[in-house]
């Protein structure tokens, strides 16, 4: 007895691991190989390619494409129609399948709705990538990142609030009172 939601016009190939309480709802295809984490949550005509890695608590909304070479922690947000892609110079013609690059996505991490990530770049824990941004370098953990190409703009708290830092370089997120500094040009939570 399965212990996961699919709705009746789901497609789920064979060979898919799939965790207690995730929802798969209208016209998504879940490919051979996958690995889905517990209570994710699959959007409508969203593709999850095969042998992607979802972790626990995934959210990935509407008209999603993820494709093989990304693996996603626990806690990601992907928003609706932002892309992955897996091969930096496709051609129809030309199978580059042993060529895929992969894409990590850390925990926490949010892909706003059409960005579109070019592969071989990690995104780092708790990074923000804004909506319409197209991501074409590694971004590091609590980053904030907008346009076309991405640029650092911030950084985030690990409750999705812009930090605003003091003169000792030190920022309190406003929701959770949490304190983050910024140390060598990266953030760590104090």
């Amino acid at each position: 007895m399965q212990d996961f939601f699919a709705h009746e016009t789901a497609t789920i190939d064979d060979g898919c691991r799939i965790g207690a309480g995730t929802k798969i709802w209208h016209y998504s295809h879940i490919m051979s190989g996958c690995v889905l984490g517990e209570r994710c949550n699959i959007g409508q005509n969203v593709v999850i390619s095969p042998d992607v890695v979802l972790g626990n608590n995934v959210k990935v909304q509407n008209n999603v494409s993820v494709y093989t070479g990304v693996t996603c922690e626990d806690d990601v947000f992907l928003g609706p129609s932002c892309v992955f892609t897996n091969v930096t110079n496709p051609r129809s013609a030309i199978n580059r399948k042993s060529e895929y690059a992969k894409t990590h996505v850390g925990k926490g991490a949010t892909i706003g709705a059409n960005a579109t990530i070019v592969c071989g770049h990690d995104i780092g824990r708790y990074a923000f990538i804004g909506a319409g941004a197209v991501v074409t370098k590694t971004v590091p953990a609590y980053a904030l990142l907008v346009g076309n190409p991405a640029r650092q703009i911030g950084w985030m708290s690990e409750y999705g609030h812009r930090l605003d830092f003091d003169k000792e370089g030190v920022a309190v997120c406003p929701e959770s009172k949490e304190r983050y500094q910024l140390k060598e040009s990266k953030l760590v939570k104090l």
